[in-house]
């Protein structure tokens, strides 16, 4: 099992409301309709556990087939549109890959 893990923060000049509207009616659906990808999820981070600001304001959760079946669904067009609206609102995120032990 395969998930990948991706950390961001928005851009200092995105709208949050417009950001979350375009995850829940755009980037969840069409990423969860991929052969690829088993659940996607988006996520909101509420804090740090015992108190504090997280250091990033979005989490996604994608469990996948496998890192080269997504690649291969994440070439297509309406993927690539999605990745580019994605760019827009996300500040550098971190794309990180894992294996389950």
């Amino acid at each position: 099992m395969t998930k990948i893990v991706v950390l961001f923060n928005l851009k200092d000049d995105a709208n949050v409301k417009e950001y979350e509207n375009w995850a829940r009616t755009t980037d969840l659906p069409t990423v969860n309709a991929l052969a690829s990808v088993n659940q996607f999820s988006v996520l909101k981070s509420s804090g740090l556990l015992g108190g504090g600001d997280a250091p990033y304001q979005y989490i996604e959760i994608l469990d996948i087939a496998s890192i080269e079946s997504l690649m291969e669904d994440a070439s297509s067009d309406t993927m690539q549109q999605v990745a580019s609206e994605f760019n827009r609102f996300a500040d550098n995120p971190l794309f990180i890959t894992t294996d389950a032990l």
